[in-house]
């Protein structure tokens, strides 16, 4: 139901997301099978696009030619697909979307190389992009969600972190490829600097808000709605905003405590989620969400007049506000 919410808020841009959905099967195209059949896997499993469709709506400030513009839009949804290849890999996750990662439907080592596969083919695809800004914009974001992964690996299971722990890992994890798709799509549009900038700061914005909403839902969604068990992210060793929180808890402590250990029952599982979401972590983590949620919109506020500010707004609204 979220999803489709989302797919109405864009329902505008619907033949421009055609195009680049039928370009991500062209670009996955390779002469191996088991990459075909990996990638194909991955893409079927399907995603809510929120980076082309801001790549698109950001380009919307200046020259906007769709010719030119899935040119960047598709090689930003092909690193965050190769980056949660890797991230399946890096937590062991049976499951994404509620299908089998690639990594459970094939093994580790294809998962491995088909994420390189994927990263690669990106790299191809914004060859087409004549801005030299486009590029160096595009090969920083790739080695911040690089040293994210490295740094996420480092903090697994580790209990002693704090708040800027965990914002450095979400930025690198999520915020930097929003921050990056805004930015590009109106660098490839020959928008002003100031809109790039702009543009720039509100996908940043945005990434942190989505990453947070993101992580307070591993708890208080369902199972069924997550696709994977709620709680996966705790018992895959990852300490996000609200475990920091309930740290603070010396009633849950020890059950987080047990949890990284791993593994836990059902049974404790269950008491784990139902503990958090009845403790003040879930409203604090909240909080913080709407405060980068309020940053971002305030960005779009400086930017000139047009009918695609409202686009931004609804959609920044949905990342930051939705229930699963």
């Amino acid at each position: 139901m979220e999803k489709m919410k989302l797919k109405m808020l864009y329902s505008g841009l619907k033949t421009e997301i055609d195009i680049i959905e039928n370009e991500l099967e062209t670009a996955l195209n390779s002469s191996s099978h088991f990459l075909n059949e990996a990638s194909l896997h991955l893409l079927k499993a399907g995603g809510k696009r929120i980076r082309p469709v801001f790549v698109l709506l950001a380009a919307k400030f200046g020259h906007y030619d769709i010719e030119n513009i899935k040119n960047v839009a598709v090689p930003l949804e092909l690193i965050h697909m190769a980056s949660l290849v890797h991230d399946d890999v890096i937590d062991n996750a049976e499951l994404r979307r509620g299908r089998a990662t690639v990594k459970a439907q094939f093994n580790n080592r294809i998962a491995m190389y088909n994420g390189d596969f994927i990263f690669a083919k990106a790299l191809e695809y914004m060859t087409r992009i004549e801005q030299p800004q486009a590029h160096q914009v595009l090969s920083n974001t790739m080695v911040e969600i690089c040293v994210g992964e490295i740094i996420q690996i480092e903090d697994k299971t580790v209990l002693e972190q704090n708040i800027r722990d965990y914002f450095r890992r979400i930025k690198r994890k999520t915020a930097v490829l929003i921050s990056s798709s805004c930015e590009l799509g109106a660098i490839a549009a020959d928008a002003s600097p100031d809109v790039v900038k702009r543009l720039k700061r509100f996908g940043y914005y945005v990434g942190m808000s989505f990453q947070i909403i993101d992580d307070i839902l591993d708890f208080t969604a369902t199972d069924k709605q997550l696709g994977k068990p709620a709680g996966s992210d705790l018992m895959q060793g990852n300490v996000t905003l609200p475990a920091l929180y309930a740290l603070e808890d010396e009633a849950i402590r020890p059950l987080i405590e047990r949890t990284l250990e791993g593994p836990i029952t059902e049974q404790e599982r269950l008491q784990l989620l139902k503990m958090i979401r009845k403790s003040s972590a879930i409203q604090r983590a909240n909080r913080l969400s709407d405060k980068y949620l309020e940053k971002a919109l305030h960005e779009i506020s400086f930017l000139p007049e047009n009918p695609v500010k409202k686009s931004l707004v609804d959609i920044a609204n949905f990342m930051g506000k939705r229930k699963f």
